[in-house]
């Protein structure tokens, strides 16, 4: 059931209730269409304030309530003290306003101040309960479908580079399933990797993994469910999708996309530089050879397609920066002995 039907079975429900106060009461029997409008009313402002509240966690609700009681044991002391034994002289209409006014500021000035508090702010209050790190949402690294399939999210958290709570909602473990038993085979393959890398993240004993059961029915696709998820969590987004970045920007969400981070920790090259690079197959030109550094950077060497097989070191004269990446130029810098020619 969605969002929307329970909030139409509910106003629903308040419509009905303010018909029935009417008919309860034999006085209120001829006002029954105003009480059924109040009711209908009152559902509406409900919802209406659901809606402002859906950033709204279970933490802050907690500390404002904590906040609340707080303010409210405070204002009762002063209440209690000497300080207002001047408000007993007035009349009832100003002794209930000054309480009232009391109570009012004090329980919001606790509300604010316990929402506004980190969470090991409440040991001072509360000693010996601390609150347990990984439910910091600065800390959760939600995971998408292509990071995970990817795989290099689980070297980095092995490494030991990415600290926290590994998040992978339910929704996506679900679309890996249906990745792996797709009828492509490639499908099939990517599908199947990124649930190896599930088990192999869940392995590891440097971060803890929890699958979230948080969905959103009213969203039918998987990138605004993370968008959705990322914001109430106020999880850190890691994806390889650049598009999902993107509106992750729009909304002030913090992300992480690892092609990007690779690009970044890629060696920088400058012409002149020598280095030793096995020459992989023969290029597109006459005389060219193609290498490939460790990160995946094609070098186009010149007149090297001889010496396709072998190791030599090269020297760079350019640079080129493309669509896919960047593409390195250089020159054979030593070229080999030929071997001698055979005896007639």
């Amino acid at each position: 059931m969605s969002i929307w039907a329970v909030r139409i079975i509910f106003l629903i429900l308040c419509t009905l209730g303010g018909f029935a106060v009417s008919q309860v009461r034999p006085e209120l029997l001829d006002a029954g269409r105003f009480w059924t409008l109040l009711g209908f009313g009152l559902g509406g402002v409900v919802i209406a304030v659901d809606e402002m509240l859906r950033g709204f966690s279970l933490r802050a609700f907690s500390a404002a309530t904590f906040g609340l009681l707080l303010g409210t044991c405070v204002a009762w002391m002063f209440d209690n003290s000497g300080l207002f034994m001047w408000v007993d002289k007035e009349d009832e209409v100003t002794r209930a306003l000054v309480r009232m006014s009391l109570f009012i500021s004090f329980g919001y000035i606790g509300m604010i101040m316990a929402m506004r508090s980190n969470k090991e702010d409440f040991s001072l209050i509360i000693p010996y309960v601390r609150f347990a790190r990984e439910n910091r949402a600065e800390n959760l690294l939600l995971l998408d479908t292509s990071v995970i399939i990817d795989g290099r999210i689980a070297d980095l958290i092995e490494a030991g580079f990415v600290e926290g709570v590994v998040v992978v909602p339910r929704f996506v473990l679900k679309e890996l399933q249906q990745i792996a038993d797709a009828a492509d085979p490639l499908r099939r393959a990517r599908g199947r990797r990124g649930l190896d890398m599930l088990a192999r993240l869940q392995r590891n004993k440097v971060n803890e993994v929890k699958i979230h059961d948080a969905d959103f029915p009213d969203e039918t696709e998987t990138d605004a469910k993370l968008i959705r998820l990322a914001q109430v969590l106020k999880a850190c987004l890691y994806t390889n999708d650049h598009n999902l970045g993107k509106i992750a920007d729009l909304q002030s969400i913090k992300h992480v996309n690892l092609n990007e981070l690779a690009a970044a920790l890629k060696p920088v090259i400058l012409p002149g530089e020598v280095f030793s690079l096995r020459i992989a197959r023969e290029g597109k030109d006459k005389g060219q050879g193609i290498g490939y550094l460790s990160d995946g950077t094609m070098v186009v060497v010149n007149n090297s397609q001889k010496f396709v097989g072998q190791q030599i070191e090269v020297q760079v004269i350019s640079l080129l920066q493309s669509a896919t990446g960047t593409i390195v130029f250089a020159d054979p810098k030593h070229v080999p002995a030929s071997p001698p020619a055979p005896a007639a």
